[in-house]
């Protein structure tokens, strides 16, 4: 048998890859994202929003959707110092530890209170539009089960205080995506939770999640089979 050392040096054989990318590519001349290289990425201005979705779904989308994606990280850069993530952030920082560890211990909050509110709001919204059933129906049904409505709901905003992160991103979605059932869907929720109280609101978590999914369903660029695998990721 031939000797793997000898063989390797002379570049007849090589070490196994522990793992391959198929996002990303530094093996050429050029830097590759999902097949694009980085002289096309600025040569097109594609602007983050272009390169993450290269990175996150493996294609170009429209450019309608890669300023959704920059406009969604816009409005979510900073939520203040009172939110958990930020303030175990904080309190872990004061007490002497170092960056990454502080980082650390506010991604360790998030859940259903708190960022990942926004995962489970884009699944109720669009699994009871797609059930077919009436926003009052899916109230009725969210009572009944004693479920929260993910999305739904602020302590400080309401109908007469609205958040304009909210305006400004339903406004997008509502000129620049073909459909937005699943957003208009939310907001006849929105139209009845605050008949009961003025601050039961679609919520800037809510108004992303839903109009994400409108984006990815009516943009062209998935078949339903990938919008229903990104949903359940």
């Amino acid at each position: 048998p031939m000797d793997y050392t000898w063989a390797k040096k002379l570049g007849m054989v090589r070490k196994p890859a522990n793992f391959i990318s198929s996002i990303a590519d530094d093996r050429g001349e050029e830097l590759k994202y999902c097949g694009v290289t980085i002289s096309e990425v600025f040569s097109q201005e594609l602007g983050i929003g272009g390169v993450l979705s290269l990175l996150w779904f493996r294609r170009q989308l429209p450019p309608a959707c890669t300023k959704f994606i920059e406009m969604i990280l816009m409005v979510t850069a900073d939520h203040g110092p009172a939110v958990s993530g930020a303030h175990n952030t904080i309190v872990t920082a004061r007490a002497g530890k170092d960056l990454v560890s502080a980082l650390c211990s506010g991604l360790l909050t998030i859940g259903p209170r708190f960022g990942g509110a926004l995962d489970d709001a884009a699944k109720m919204f669009s699994q009871a539009l797609d059930s077919g059933v009436s926003p009052k129906d899916f109230i009725e049904k969210m009572k009944k089960t004693n479920q929260l409505i993910m999305g739904i709901g602020h302590r400080i905003k309401s109908l007469a205080n609205p958040d304009q992160r909210v305006e400004i991103i339903k406004n997008y979605a509502k000129t620049h995506f073909k459909t937005t059932p699943v957003l208009d869907f939310a907001l006849g929720v929105e139209q009845l939770t605050t008949r009961k109280r003025a601050n039961l609101i679609l919520n800037v978590d809510g108004c992303i999640a839903v109009a994400f999914v409108d984006m990815i369903r009516s943009c062209g660029a998935f078949s339903r089979e990938e919008c229903d695998d990104l949903m359940s990721f």
